[in-house]
């Protein structure tokens, strides 16, 4: 086993070990007025986990008494308009990149202090800062944000790069699909998932140069048995699940999640307009509220919030800037399934299958924890 994959392991925990999250309690549009109701409903429901609460102890005081938890000082905030640089060179004592360092083992060989981390805070400084601590995994050139979003089956489909990559070459396209296999392989138990490559057609003569490599890539990778390839892929088929796992570059993927949160939030406002027009149609609104409930909960993108920045040496999720109370705590049971699951140690033994099986060159050698970062659009 690589010093790599040791590293990662030793974070690793049997389902009978308690297993602990680190929290950026400061981080997001309302910080500890919204993580800490969140970490108190996670607990409850999850009586084998451990939290770290990061940020400043006064305003994280009242947790202090509260089982299984541990506060841990952090005197800055990385706020949502904060600059890379700042984040990453002047802010060394911000609640976020405290939070991450409990994913790092000691010198020393000890086991490190979390198993996972999540954060609310900006989407393109914890990338950075996230690489730059962590550093990313043997085999990945570059990290690659992932969410789901809901399909017709009643299901998810998994996307990713959601931002933090802009252009991509296709050997990142591949590594995004083999390290989306590893997520969804851990967290839903498929060991198999299908994968798809957005696309402007179906059809293997269609998209840009990058594309089609990348479809030669993953195909070969399919005939190796290292993933599962469908093929190309459009728009809306992943609304119609049509693949477990969908892969773009990071401009396209923001583009489409937004894309979708505001086609949601659109159709809601209108059924609610339309409802709310006059006496008859509010009382027909009260006959079709289960309904309608229904169909809320489904479309509702605080279930599927807590976005995972894979192909680093520990696991990151990042949920959006202003989830309320429930979206938080989804995002910490995602981390919390994550890690339950060892989706390092399955990231890491996808990446040497594929690499043993289909050799692929070398991506961008040699960036910094800023290049990545510095294209995250805020996906999350």
């Amino acid at each position: 086993m690589s010093d790599t994959h040791a590293q990662q392991s030793s974070s690793s925990t049997s389902p009978l070990t308690p297993l602990r999250l680190a929290v950026d309690c400061m981080g997001g549009d309302h910080g500890p007025s919204i993580t800490l109701p969140a970490c108190k409903a996670f607990l409850a429901n999850h009586p084998q986990a451990e939290l770290l609460l990061v940020g400043q102890p006064a305003a994280l005081a009242e947790a202090a008494a509260w089982p299984r938890c541990r506060i841990v000082p952090a005197s800055e905030v990385v706020t949502m308009d904060d600059a890379l640089e700042v984040a990453l060179r002047r802010k060394k004592d911000s609640s976020m990149r405290v939070a991450i360092q409990q994913l790092k083992a000691g010198k020393g060989g000890e086991l490190a202090q979390a198993q996972a981390c999540v954060s609310a805070g900006n989407t393109g400084a914890l990338m950075a800062v996230a690489k730059y601590l962590l550093k990313t995994m043997e085999g990945i050139d570059r990290p690659a944000i992932a969410t789901v979003m809901p399909n017709q089956t009643g299901g998810f489909t998994t996307v990713l790069d959601l931002g933090a990559n802009v252009d991509c070459g296709p050997e990142h396209l591949l590594q995004f699909a083999v390290m989306g296999s590893a997520l969804v392989s851990a967290v839903d138990g498929k060991e198999e998932p299908s994968v798809g490559l957005l696309n402007i057609g179906e059809e293997m003569i269609k998209g840009n140069e990058t594309i089609k490599r990348a479809g030669e890539l993953l195909r070969e990778a399919h005939a190796h048995r290292t993933l599962k390839f469908h093929g190309n892929v459009e728009g809306n088929d992943i609304f119609k699940g049509t693949t477990d796992i969908v892969v773009c570059d990071g401009f396209v993927g923001n583009v489409a999640l937004k894309t979708a949160e505001g086609l949601a939030s659109m159709i809601s406002s209108f059924i609610r307009a339309e409802f709310t027009r006059n006496g008859w149609t509010k009382i027909v609104a009260l006959l079709a509220m289960p309904i309608l409930q229904r169909f809320k909960n489904r479309v509702d993108h605080r279930r599927f919030n807590g976005a995972a920045l894979l192909g680093l040496r520990g696991l990151v999720f990042k949920s959006h800037g202003s989830a309320d109370a429930f979206a938080f705590e989804q995002a910490l049971n995602r981390a919390y399934d994550a890690a339950r699951n060892r989706l390092l140690d399955r990231v890491h033994d996808r990446i040497v299958a594929t690499m043993q099986a289909l050799p692929v060159p070398a991506g961008e050698e040699g960036d910094d924890a800023g290049d990545t970062a510095a294209t995250a659009a805020h996906a999350a």
